[in-house]
């Protein structure tokens, strides 16, 4: 006898009636047969927004990422923007990217939009998601929609929204729209599409979105440098193909190496382990691309184009990946170098960054005269500052998870604008004889050497879920005291929005949102932050540690005494 708890058996009883389709109902009746561990998985709980969305498995049920979860959301959405903007004609951008159903999912999504009446502008084919973004404010839309999973694996897929200033949804606005979702019965939903009210766009957008990047994210550089800058780049099976490529032919790169066996959208992703430019295994076959041909710089980027892992040669001329700290740190000085280049920086200019990634970045703001705003992980929360302070000019920011915004014309992280970003500060270093490499050394004997490193723990499913929650519930319980020889002086929990001073018990509200992570800092500069990821089953770890470095030959043996450093952390607090 097959034994389900009762409020799952109750929401798999509600999709067996009329409400769905007939073959959902005989799938999930031979899911009941054949595997009730699988259905309890499906229907356990259901698909929430995390930091970037609503991102789950594909399938049924109500955890699952199908026809009927995306369009009750859809419908909620729908239902919040006609009370939202009562009097307007409210108008809707849908992108999608290369994942399997993504173009299905765009289309049903559309379909719900257009039965409330509302105007959808559904784009032809595949798009990078800052495209989206870019589109929203172009066409003056309410808001934004991209089905995409980002780097998670094929059986993913996702649903990302925004509003009206092109950034994903923030409070009030998040709470407010699941609130209405949660109201509907699946039975609400209007599948039924007003065809009128559906219009196709592409190539008009597409060009008025690559001018826009060419614009931003380019800055003085010789046509000479370009020509020099020998450039490898994979969209590694995704959307970035559809516009990178054309963008790096506008700004003057002629140069541009593309990876043909990932050149293809493909949401099966072949040719890598993940679609992820975190991952080294990701970055290999460019890697040897370059190799080949003795490329400068290496770009890849994740599926739906928002994240970019970059590739310089070493001092030992060797390829290696910067991590996302190094490449924001990079991108955010030379942006700020140009500002102040200038004459634009008067001190009411800043920098956005998050509370996991490096500490180098308000140091680095502070030496422009510029303020460095620090958010809480997601993208979203930059975005938000631009939109919370416009009195203030935004440079550009970016997240250690290989994400940088450069200006605001996109509103989310922009992998087009930052490759060329990328090329710019890589063709003028090579002009000037040096590496971005080299580049980055030089930051780190002006303002500090800053090293850091993210350790992931995956938990998959409900076991992992509960462990994960167990994991932060005891670190808040027993707080460190020490870490490696060194006393905490300072925890930060997010969730209670509480920092407190260890020296001497004095406590100050945190104020930006509440969020479930902690923070010790030691009284030898090192920073360890706990994180729940809020869009895989992960639980991250992440490490910075810093010292003074004295000149480019003392280099390599301050970095492993650093990594040493790293290794000895980690070590204690068994990770």
């Amino acid at each position: 006898m097959i034994y389900i708890k009762p409020e799952i058996l109750e929401r798999v009883n509600s999709w067996l009636t009329p409400t769905f389709d007939k073959d959902t109902q005989e799938q999930i009746k031979h899911m009941i047969a054949s595997d009730p561990k699988g259905l309890e998985e499906s229907f356990y709980k259901n698909l929430e927004f995390g930091t970037g969305g609503m991102r789950g498995i594909m399938g049924l049920g109500t955890n699952r990422i199908n026809k009927y979860t995306l369009g009750k959301n859809t419908q909620g959405l729908s239902n919040y923007l006609k009370q939202s903007f009562p009097n307007e004609q409210v108008k809707v951008a849908i992108a999608y990217d290369c994942r399997h159903n993504s173009k299905a999912f765009g289309k049903v999504v559309a379909d719900v939009f257009s039965s409330n009446g509302i105007q959808v502008y559904l784009f032809e084919d595949l798009r990078p998601t800052p495209e989206l973004s870019f589109a929203l404010k172009h066409l003056n839309c309410h808001c934004g929609i991209v089905l995409t999973a980002s780097h998670n694996p094929p059986e993913y897929n996702g649903y990302k929204v925004y509003w009206q200033d092109g950034g994903q949804l923030v409070p009030p606005h998040d709470a407010e729209i699941i609130a209405e979702i949660n109201k509907l019965d699946y039975s609400e939903i209007k599948f039924e599409a007003n065809t009128d009210l559906i219009e196709y766009i592409g190539q008009d957008v597409d060009n008025a979105f690559i001018t826009a990047s060419v614009k931003n994210g380019s800055s003085n550089t010789t046509a000479e440098a370009k020509a020099n800058l020998n450039v490898v780049f994979t969209s590694l099976h995704g959307t970035s193909i559809m516009s990178i490529p054309e963008t790096l032919k506008r700004a003057g790169y002629s140069n541009v190496n593309i990876v043909e066996e990932q050149k293809d959208p493909n949401g099966d992703f072949p040719t890598v382990v993940s679609p992820n430019p975190e991952e080294p295994e990701a970055l290999k076959m460019a890697m040897e691309l370059a190799n080949k041909v003795d490329g400068d710089i290496v770009i890849g980027t994740d599926p739906d184009c928002d994240r970019l892992g970059v590739v310089v040669r070493n001092l030992e001329n060797e390829l290696v990946i910067l991590n996302g700290n190094q490449t924001m740190i990079l991108m955010t000085d030379f942006l700020l170098k140009q500002w102040k280049n200038e004459g634009k920086i008067n001190g009411n200019q800043f920098v956005g960054s998050t509370i996991v990634s490096t500490p180098m970045m308000t140091v680095l703001a502070n030496a422009y005269n510029a303020e460095c705003k620090i958010g809480l992980t997601g993208f979203k929360w930059i975005a938000k500052m631009i939109k919370d302070f416009p009195e203030l000019d935004f440079i550009g920011g970016g997240e250690e998870s290989f994400g940088f915004m450069v200006g605001d014309f996109v509103r989310d992280k922009d992998a087009v604008t930052s490759t060329l970003l990328a090329c710019e500060i890589a063709a003028q270093a090579k002009a000037e004889g040096k590496t971005l490499y080299e580049k980055l050394i030089d930051l780190y004997i002006e303002h500090g050497f800053y090293k850091e490193r993210l350790v992931s723990l995956t938990k998959k499913g409900i076991e992992g879920a509960q462990e994960i929650k167990q994991m932060m519930i005891d670190a808040r319980e027993n707080p460190l005291t020490e870490v490696n020889g060194s006393k905490v002086v300072r925890i930060e929990d997010y969730q209670l929005a509480i920092a407190k001073d260890m020296t001497n018990g004095n406590e100050d509200v945190i104020d930006i949102p509440k969020s479930n992570v902690l923070i010790y800092y030691t009284e030898d500069g090192s920073k360890i932050a706990l994180r729940p990821s809020g869009t895989e089953p992960k639980i991250k770890f992440y490490i910075s540690v810093n010292t003074k470095l004295d000149n480019m030959s003392a280099f390599k043996e301050t970095e492993q005494l650093l990594e040493n450093k790293i290794d000895a952390i980690l070590k204690d607090m068994n990770l």
